[in-house]
């Protein structure tokens, strides 16, 4: 019965609330029979134990929906990524107008983020498989093409592209329906704060449920190499993509995935944002054996020891925490990245003053992040 109620939202907590409610009841309430106190003893106890256990379901069912760590019952045991709905027929063309890019065969499939008759005034977000030709890897994105891409004047442009990561465990819909980036950039490019960009919505773990922390797993998955190859690859045979101008952003684990891919392949990403992420390897019971036991392979994934032993790369990154951010990954950790920073890499550190590790926080730092990508990345072809 609980699977079929959404993870977040307000049915499950008053689903648990009511079970709780009903355990604690029955474990209270009642005598016990004549001859039969043992199993009342029994009765009771295990009432009391299913009580807690649902107790503490709740709480965590109440902390996630404030958080959104899980999006879904899938993300909680491990299952599969979620696919975004899509409508009927194939999505918009590769040149222009209000038809599908792409052409007749594109890989893109529209959603109901905005009809046909709204491309040109709002963009799309558009549903596409990224199968990976050199490391055999293969995710589906959410795309994120904005107005100008469906306009007749912009032709014959090609768009800068930021590949935008969730956290873990996430769920890619999250940046669209929770934290809304596309319309927050939508918002930003309506103003003249922030250049017209395609985002590339993507779960950075790839390979769910593992934790690969977008690393190049020896003798494993090659999440790395997929999303700063692959994923380029896929999305400059199908849509009109600059050649220069990409960079990454993301959130918590999202975040370092994308200091990662903007600091060991500076010559394809030269702008990152990092909402809340943190700047050193980390290994865990999520992530299982990431680096085959070796020393130098977890230190060339470190960015703060890739700044302490090596050259620092030519890119620019923006990196935003809370004051509330406490712990290793937290506010220390932040300043601590920044600090070690030297040209002709640029950090720009923000503190969000009360701020913490939530959506909330996240949001508030959206135009901030957008600005910085429009300012930073490589020049790329206009209008014509």
């Amino acid at each position: 019965m609980i699977a079929s109620v959404s993870l977040t939202g307000w049915p499950v907590l008053v689903l648990l609330g009511i079970v709780l409610v009903l355990l604690t009841v029955a474990a209270i309430g009642g005598r016990p029979r004549r001859g039969g106190r043992l199993a009342w003893s029994v009765r009771r106890g295990m009432l009391i134990v299913l009580s807690q256990l649902v107790a503490v379901a709740f709480v965590g069912a109440a902390v996630n929906d404030w958080g959104y760590f899980y999006g879904s019952w899938s993300d909680l045991f491990g299952g599969g990524p979620h696919q975004l709905t899509v409508v009927s027929g194939p999505a918009p063309d590769r040149s222009v107008g209000a038809t599908m890019p792409g052409g007749s065969g594109s890989p893109l499939r529209a959603s109901t983020w905005s009809n046909r008759s709204q491309y040109s005034s709002r963009g799309g977000v558009f549903s596409m498989p990224l199968p990976g030709r050199t490391t055999h890897l293969s995710t589906r994105a959410l795309v994120y093409l904005p107005p100008q891409y469906f306009e007749p004047g912009w032709r014959g442009a090609k768009f800068p592209v930021v590949e935008t990561f969730s956290g873990f465990p996430g769920d890619v819909l999250q940046l669209v329906d929770r934290l809304a980036y596309p319309q927050h950039l939508l918002t930003a490019i309506r103003a003249g704060t922030a250049r017209p960009m395609i985002l590339v919505m993507l779960d950075p773990a790839v390979v769910l449920p593992r934790d690969t922390e977008c690393t190049n797993i020896p003798h494993g998955p090659q999440v790395l190499t997929y999303l700063a190859k692959d994923v380029p690859e896929d999305l400059r045979a199908h849509l009109r993509v600059s050649e220069s101008a990409w960079g990454a952003m993301g959130h918590s684990t999202g975040g370092y995935c994308a200091t990662k891919l903007a600091m060991l392949h500076p010559r394809q990403f030269s702008t990152a944002a990092s909402l809340s992420g943190y700047y050193h390897a980390i290994s865990d019971v999520t992530t299982g054996s990431l680096w085959g036991g070796s020393r130098s392979v977890r230190d060339v994934n470190d960015p703060e020891w890739r700044l302490r032993h090596l050259a620092p790369p030519h890119v620019s990154i923006l990196a935003t925490v809370g004051t509330l951010e406490g712990g290793s990954d937290g506010i220390v950790d932040s300043r601590l990245f920044a600090s070690l920073a030297r040209p002709p890499m640029v950090v720009q550190l923000v503190v969000v003053h009360g701020g913490g590790h939530n959506f909330t926080d996240y949001q508030l730092v959206l135009p901030e992040a957008f600005g910085w990508l429009s300012t930073h990345l490589t020049q790329s072809r206009t209008a014509s």
